[in-house]
């Protein structure tokens, strides 16, 4: 009798690590590619797309998975690096078939996709797709109402034609786990009408911290179609840094109208980052440093530096400053760091604490000067202050990076290495 192999379902492949036989990582699972098949035979899977250490995307065909068991995927340890490109008669499992709606062949009845089990062929390396799970009704994997069912491949129809209007829950929802600068390069590989309906999907915070890890044409081109009122409450949540950065990117009158949507506190803080420079330190700092009045004591800087929203750039220090203490502020006493807050003991004033060695950098500074001023003394952020001594904000080195990398860097494998080269 043959045996039955395992059915697999794809969601519990996202993200699951990829090893070679020796036990080395080569990367992680990202989506796989299908193809779909005349004459009543089940979609055939042709492969896994790979995101190597680079973040490079890379095919593994299933001729070369010798396992998937046990959260992980094992290879023959022979791989191609080349960049996976998709074909026109390939489909993207996760991008293109979660929250897909179809029909039961039986019934006619409308069924949402979530979820696609595949099975290896007895015998053989080749793996089908051997079942749907689906849910009757409109609505994806968020939606409560409506009876969910596992049903054959060919007990649904409708993959031949073109999705309007396709949902995005079930395939977000591989996402929960991913980092933004992931879920960025898992969008930026989808196409133009699934990365929209993906974004439509995601919630405010969510997207914003996506955009700012996208390259500038993927931005623009999912701002573009938000609704007016979303993307003003979008650009709300980014920093206003990357808000600035995308804005000037718009058209003047797209810029003006989204401005005025804002609220007026983070429409001016944008408007002012805006008014410099770009290769500035004003046109790169961001405007919501950890500020603290000098009464403040070791205590009340380690609670702000907790909060979990905060970058470990941000997070590296306080900034001491008289009341007012939002951007602009009163006057900049000093910076704090967080290593001597660790080292003293709570009740003790941040006041008494300050790097006097410490000289803030005016807002017209160029990009090599601060470049040169945070690799000089081995720093994450360095203050920005006007000429009446007031704080701006601040220069972290993660922006600085971003300008000084090539613009393509987020698309361009940096490792420069090679893996063997061989034709899928």
């Amino acid at each position: 009798m043959t045996p039955v192999t395992p059915r697999v379902f794809v969601s519990h492949l996202s993200g699951v690590p990829v090893f070679d036989p020796n036990g080395d990582q080569v990367g992680r699972v990202r989506d796989l590619v299908a193809m779909l098949r005349v004459g009543g035979r089940p979609p055939r899977l042709l492969g896994m797309v790979v995101e190597v250490v680079s973040r490079r995307r890379i095919f593994l065909p299933m001729t070369r998975v010798t396992g998937v068991e046990s959260g992980q995927v094992i290879t023959t340890g022979v791989v191609n690096m080349r960049r996976f490109e998709q074909r026109p008669t390939e489909r993207l499992v996760l991008g293109e078939f979660l929250d897909r709606r179809v029909r039961l062949v039986e019934t006619d009845e409308e069924v949402t996709i979530l979820d696609v089990a595949i099975q290896q062929l007895p015998a053989r390396r080749d793996w089908e797709i051997d079942k749907y799970f689906v849910r009757k009704g409109r609505g994806g994997a968020l939606r409560r109402k409506g009876e969910t069912l596992t049903v054959e491949w060919s007990a649904v129809k409708g993959f031949s034609l073109e999705e309007h209007g396709q949902g995005a829950e079930s395939l977000v929802a591989t996402f929960e786990r991913l980092r933004p600068a992931d879920v960025a390069n898992a969008l930026h590989h989808l196409t133009p009408k699934r990365r929209a309906e993906v974004a439509a999907a995601l919630d405010d915070d969510r997207l914003a911290d996506v955009l700012e890890e996208l390259p500038e044409d993927d931005q623009v081109e999912i701002i573009g179609k938000l609704q007016e009122e979303r993307a003003a409450d979008v650009l709300e949540a980014m920093d206003p840094d990357d808000a600035a950065d995308l804005l000037s990117e718009l058209p003047e009158e797209d810029k003006e109208r989204l401005l005025t949507l804002m609220r007026p506190g983070d429409a001016a803080d944008v408007r002012r980052l805006m008014s410099y420079e770009e290769r500035t330190a004003g046109g790169l700092m961001t405007t919501e440093p950890v500020i603290l009045r000098p009464d403040a004591t070791v205590a009340d800087a380690l609670a702000r530096v907790r909060q979990s929203d905060l970058s470990p750039a941000l997070a590296a220090q306080v900034y001491v400053c008289r009341s007012p203490d939002e951007t602009p502020t009163g006057k900049y006493l000093g910076t704090v760091h967080f290593q001597r807050l660790l080292r003293d003991p709570p009740f003790t004033l941040v006041s008494s604490l300050l790097d006097s060695d410490l000289v803030p950098l005016p807002p017209g500074t160029p990009l090599s000067v601060v470049t040169s001023y945070l690799a000089a003394y081995n720093l994450v952020s360095v203050p920005v202050v006007d000429e009446s001594g007031s704080l701006l904000g601040a220069v972290t080195v993660d922006d600085v990076l971003d300008h000084l990398l090539p613009e393509d860097w987020r698309e361009t494998d940096f490792q420069g290495r090679e893996g063997v080269l061989r034709d899928r």
